[in-house]
């Protein structure tokens, strides 16, 4: 077993793991500190990520993929991190997240419809005023000050992340269009989405808390819906929008 410490959301975790794998992916986030909580991987632990991706290729209608035990241990140590974050109000979100002068924005949407293309967009348009907070797998904290969208290591096949913690400003539920428009919605319309894209939790209590959290991140946040054509103008178009 391998164990080491990191600092992920704004919590020092020991993770002890079988394999090398998830400290290289961590190696940005490496800390000493006084540990909040620890997450142990067992072999059963991998065993369940490998039926999750089964399921979810078969799901899909797509062949299995195969994946090696170690790269399957880094889903299952986030998994068992995204469980124990709930306590302290945060929650995994699937999104891409940006920030630009240290506000941030969140695009969210179902797989391969676009939330990486716009994000680069935005790189593109600011430059180095844009910084990828996480491309992928960013987790949000709400807190009386706000939300905060916070970095990761599991960042997406770009590996586009940074180790830094943002105030989150707008989440906008993405989608194409030939024409670019963007538009506010209330938190009931964003709701069923928000919740599609945020970790679930198996365990009855922790979903209630999930719900709240949600809840309290939609009160906290401007909401959009949008279509892009994917140009360089639809991150203009969008960041004039959503900057208020």
């Amino acid at each position: 077993m391998m164990k080491n410490t990191y600092k992920i959301g704004g919590k020092i975790i020991e993770i002890e793991s079988i394999y090398e794998e998830v400290h290289r992916l961590c190696k940005d986030y490496k800390y000493c500190g006084d540990v909040d909580f620890s997450v142990k991987i067992s072999q059963s632990d991998i065993d369940f990520e490998l039926k999750k991706s089964v399921l979810e290729d078969a799901k899909e209608h797509i062949p299995t993929r195969r994946f090696s035990d170690s790269y399957l241990e880094t889903l299952a140590v986030y998994r068992k991190i995204a469980e124990r974050m709930i306590e302290f109000d945060t929650i995994l979100f699937h999104g891409s997240a940006i920030a630009v002068d240290g506000a941030g924005y969140l695009f969210t949407a179902k797989s391969g419809t676009g939330k990486s293309t716009h994000t680069r967009l935005w790189r593109e348009y600011f430059g180095e005023c844009a910084v990828m907070v996480n491309d992928d797998k960013p987790l949000l904290q709400i807190t009386e000050n706000g939300v905060f969208v916070y970095g990761t290591a599991w960042d997406g096949k770009h590996r586009l992340s940074s180790n830094i913690s943002v105030p989150l400003k707008a989440i906008c539920i993405i989608g194409r269009s030939e024409k670019n428009y963007i538009q506010k919605i209330t938190k009931s319309t964003a709701f069923p989405m928000l919740l599609q894209q945020t970790y679930r939790s198996e365990n009855a209590e922790k979903m209630k808390k999930i719900l709240k959290i949600i809840n309290r991140i939609s009160d906290s946040v401007s909401l959009y819906k949008s279509g892009f054509n994917m140009e360089i103008e639809s991150a203009e178009i969008a960041y004039n929008t959503m900057k208020g």
